[in-house]
């Protein structure tokens, strides 16, 4: 996976533009913004408005943008499917580096290739663009919304989705689950586009209160990448026993099968958006779950401890995927 922030100020564009190798998926922390994506044939339009703790699918190769259309700046916290170099085109790059009496063909505009000709390529980079004179360019602004079952395969209501809670805190989730009853129609929707396409991710937010511990996990079949939106926490990692701090704008990544686990150090909650690189069910191991679930004769010969020592560790009903002390 490779992560990044994009932040657009108020009546910028994030310009027409695909992933060649990636898929991309989105978190809003910031601001409103307007999304539009060009689906595949019969290649209809799908836009929608975005707000803070929701969060975006867009498919590889999938043309899309992204306007900013509230009053504050927007800040997306995105994550890609590629540990590779990103690679993208921008719909103006590819515009000028085609011959123009190719374009003029292609568009057949009224004027010909003297039309194509009347453009002239910027010397500043458009990807993020905000025009000086936007308003003399652009009279009449439409920001329309699809329909809800269009919407859905690339959009979901994160912030407004089931809490998992715990002791020590709370965990939201967009992704694929085998259970379908009780779940939400536009929930269900989102759920199986990302299972359609390959190499999509899961993602949450976890809030971790004052205090709290996401407990030594492992996931089975998925590399976790991390963003902290606020807060301070103390991660460790199983991997010669590795301890490092992470605080608001702090990026972590936690390969498969590698057990970590992050606790919270600060005075107020800790709160992270997490992808995990998988389009299935996540597959997660506690290490309350495992030492419970293994017989104590097998734990007192690996550990060298009397068997009814391990009858100290205690189960609970509610569930310590982040527990307190």
């Amino acid at each position: 996976m490779t992560a990044s922030t994009l932040e657009i100020k108020p009546n910028g564009c994030r310009v027409p533009h695909w992933h060649f190798n990636a898929n991309e998926h989105g978190y809003l922390a910031k601001g409103t913004m307007w999304i539009g994506i060009l689906d595949s044939a019969p290649f209809a339009v799908t836009s929608y408005n975005v707000t803070v703790g929701q969060v975006i699918f867009l498919p590889r190769a999938t043309l899309h943008w992204m306007k900013c259309v509230g009053r504050d700046t927007c800040l997306f916290i995105l994550f890609f499917t590629t540990s590779d170099e990103l690679v993208t085109r921008d719909v103006d790059d590819v515009f000028y580096a085609t011959p123009q009496d190719i374009a003029a063909r292609s568009l057949k505009p009224k004027g010909g290739i003297n039309f194509i000709k009347s453009f002239k390529k910027p010397k500043e980079n458009q990807a993020v663009n905000l025009p000086p004179n936007l308003n003399e360019l652009v009279h009449k602004a439409s920001y329309t919304r699809s329909k809800i079952s269009q919407v859905s395969k690339y959009f979901f209501n994160l912030k407004a989705s089931r809490q998992y809670k715990y002791p020590g805190g709370i965990i939201q989730w967009a992704r694929y689950t085998k259970k379908k009853t009780g779940l939400p129609w536009v929930e269900r929707i989102f759920a199986k586009s990302l299972n359609e396409h390959e190499d999509t991710v899961t993602m949450a937010t976890m809030r971790i209160f004052t205090r709290g511990m996401r407990q030594p996990h492992y996931h089975f079949n998925a590399h976790t990448m991390g963003y902290v939106l606020r807060g301070c926490g103390r991660v460790g990692v199983d991997n010669n026993a590795t301890e490092f701090q992470i605080r608001s704008g702090d990026v972590f990544f936690f390969p498969r099968g590698i057990q970590h686990y992050i606790k919270n150090v600060g005075k107020g909650d800790l709160f992270m958006v997490i992808a995990f690189s998988t389009h299935d069910e996540l597959q997660t191991l506690d290490m309350n779950i495992y030492f419970q679930s293994t017989a104590d004769f097998i734990l007192a010969q690996l550990f060298l401890k009397k068997q009814e020592e391990f009858h100290k560790i205690p189960t609970f009903k509610q569930d310590q995927d982040i527990n307190l002390p």
